[in-house]
């Protein structure tokens, strides 16, 4: 399950609209509890990156400087990568065969579908779904 509270659902879709030709990607800081597939991410904050992917119309590449200054600023706020987040400007809400090829981090990968609206969340590169809770708490 990943808690994500609803001040940073709307900030990942106004990244995700900020531009919607292209594909948007960011990490998420918070909390994990419990391991593998039961495992508890609690997000508490957002960090949109640069995408410098050669077709960031059909892919996301995120900006290995902006990446590390994000892990480290995580590490200075006694946070964990909780999840990365990426957009499909045109659908769909699902992982696509370039996401499933690239998963290298151990969380929830999150897809803001822009055709549909719909936000959902996986375990790659197996493709397994995240349950996914919009929660009415602001992080701390």
């Amino acid at each position: 399950m990943l808690h994500l509270p609803a001040s940073l659902h709307a900030a990942l879709w106004a990244h995700a609209r900020q531009d919607p030709a292209r594909e948007c990607v960011g990490a998420l800081g918070g909390h994990r509890r419990g391991s593998g597939l039961n495992a508890v991410w609690d997000v508490r904050t957002l960090y949109p990156l640069p995408n410098i992917a050669p077709r960031p119309d059909r892919e996301y590449l995120a900006e290995p400087r902006a990446l590390l200054r994000a892990l480290k600023a995580m590490r200075a706020e006694g946070l964990d990568l909780v999840g990365l987040y990426h957009s499909h400007p045109r659908g769909p809400q699902v992982p696509s065969e370039t996401d499933l090829r690239l998963a290298s981090y151990e969380v929830p990968y999150l897809i803001a579908d822009l055709r549909s609206g719909r936000l959902g969340a996986f375990h790659l590169p197996g493709g397994q779904r995240v349950p996914l809770r919009i929660t009415g708490v602001t992080p701390d």
